[in-house]
């Protein structure tokens, strides 16, 4: 009775799968976000993550060789969207500091508000995968402080922003980390259906950003 009512639902989530038109290798990034998200990556298994999906595990060698790169592979493509759009937002923007600050945090909240699940596995399932695999992920981690700081340190030049110091000396590296922390713990608590809606968050986090680190705006 088990094994003919596991079939029928595997069966029911293949063909669903078809009907949306659905690629398998999506549908297997899709089930391994929330598998991994919902009982950790050290417990789930191959046969977990194809039955969540309605596929065979035969499938999932077709495009992933292992588990471990399963994990990669979704992390490292959620971490490097993260990246496109944050510089996308910037790169819109315009040149005034203030605007990319806030168009940056704006970008990087609704992210993390709208995938909570995939940043949560990033974010808590990072350590399981080895060094080597790690190392993409990390640079491009990297390369979003470093906008940030760059875009720190303009608002510094041109008088705009005034950042926190300690024994009179800044530390815009020290700012960023402390800014994209913020920014990043957004997706351990949000969920829809609250007072604020992402875009709304995202406003209330950019305007926390820009006060944090002492934005002079124009007056009105």
């Amino acid at each position: 009775m088990i094994r003919r009512k596991t079939a029928r639902n595997a069966s029911t989530a293949s063909a669903a799968i078809e009907r949306e038109g659905r690629p398998p290798v999506e549908a297997i990034r899709t089930a391994a976000f929330r598998q991994f998200a919902e009982r950790g990556y050290p417990v789930v298994t191959v046969r977990d993550i194809m039955k969540a999906c309605g596929l065979t595990q035969g499938a999932l060698y077709n495009h992933f060789r292992s588990k471990d790169e399963l994990l990669h592979d979704i992390i490292a493509s959620t971490q490097a969207e993260l990246e496109r759009v944050c510089r996308q937002a910037v790169a819109e923007a315009g040149e005034d500091p203030q605007a990319k600050l806030a168009a940056f945090v704006r970008a990087y909240v609704v992210r993390h508000c709208r995938l909570r699940v995939e940043a949560l596995v990033a974010n808590r399932e990072l350590g399981w995968l080895d060094p080597s695999r790690v190392a993409d992920i990390r640079r491009s981690r990297r390369a979003i402080r470093d906008v940030l700081v760059g875009i720190l340190a303009q608002g510094v030049e041109r008088g705009v922003f005034a950042p926190p110091k300690v024994d009179g000396r800044e530390d815009l590296k020290a700012v960023a980390m402390a800014l994209l922390d913020q920014c990043t713990h957004v997706s351990m608590w949000y969920g829809p259906g609250g007072r604020l809606a992402e875009e709304q968050m995202a406003a209330l986090y950019a305007e926390m950003a820009l006060r944090s680190v002492g934005a002079k705006r124009p007056a009105a």
